[in-house]
């Protein structure tokens, strides 16, 4: 092979990487990450379970479900006859219509908070467990997601 052929081969390749690498950015950049909200819709659930424009970001290994989910601060709301309350950082383990081994999230029910420990989605219902407290709802009262009223500090936590 002579050095002008030789060149002419470089340049191609050079040419056809730039091309390749130029594409996969070009991809990437279009391939946005969904939010924590549209996660729940992914795994059949309402974006309502989740407080209003507070969620700074997620962690989710797809393969086990095991998610952490990331509030700019501690929330509390009053929902359908509830006080809740949600912690800094939510974790536990997603699945199909199943949030379980659930932490951050609590409800005052009997003057007492619980900890909402699982999240069942049953046709067109949404189930809780607090332990021995147990409540479902219709899955429309979750369409819209609530307003955080003010920190932790605004329910007491006896």
């Amino acid at each position: 092979m002579d050095s002008a052929t030789s060149q002419r081969l470089s340049i191609s390749l050079a040419a056809t990487l730039s091309l390749i690498l130029i594409h996969l950015t070009l991809v990437n950049s279009f391939t946005e990450i969904p939010t924590a909200y549209e996660v729940l819709e992914d795994y059949n659930f309402p974006v309502g379970l989740l407080p209003e424009e507070v969620v700074t970001g997620y962690k989710l290994n797809h393969r086990t479900g095991e998610f952490s989910a990331y509030l700019n601060d501690s929330c509390s709301v009053y929902e359908g006859g509830y006080r809740l309350k949600y912690e800094p950082t939510i974790k536990g383990y997603i699945s199909n219509g199943k949030i379980s081994s659930l932490e951050g999230v609590s409800v005052m029910f009997f003057h007492k908070w619980r900890k909402i420990v699982e999240i069942l989605r049953r046709d067109n219902h949404i189930h809780f467990s607090a332990g021995v407290a147990r409540d479902r709802f219709h899955i429309k009262d979750f369409e819209e997601c609530p307003q955080c009223v003010c920190s932790m500090n605004c329910f007491p936590t006896s």
